[in-house]
């Protein structure tokens, strides 16, 4: 599976991370290490920038779910890909993530 996680300068405490490509179990390696990276620096708010992931299961989900348990705001930059937004509905995940259009709008939020 072919996927890459990048993070970007921080902005006004602001740390963007952009997921791209396929996430399950087996590859979140990557976003795992951006986001404690992130935890552990003093970072106000995480936008994860969502619209390049082309597949994302359970597992995904989870993580995504658990970054939103340690109380850091953040934010998810979209647009959502028919399967991630499917998976979000399924799951009502829809229900508690911030979802932004862009990364733009969710700079602004």
């Amino acid at each position: 599976m072919d996927q890459h996680v990048t993070v970007s300068p921080d902005v006004d405490g602001v740390r963007v991370i952009t997921c791209a490509g396929e996430f399950d179990q087996d590859t979140l390696e990557p976003l795992r290490q951006a986001i404690a990276d992130a935890l552990a620096d003093p970072v106000r708010t995480i936008v994860l920038n969502v619209s390049e992931i082309t597949f994302a299961d359970s597992s995904t989900l989870n993580e995504l779910i658990r970054l939103r348990r340690t109380g850091r705001p953040m934010v998810l930059a979209g647009p959502l890909n028919p399967q991630m937004a499917r998976l979000f509905e399924l799951t009502s995940a829809d229900q508690i993530f911030t979802i932004a259009e862009s990364v733009e709008a969710a700079l602004t939020l």
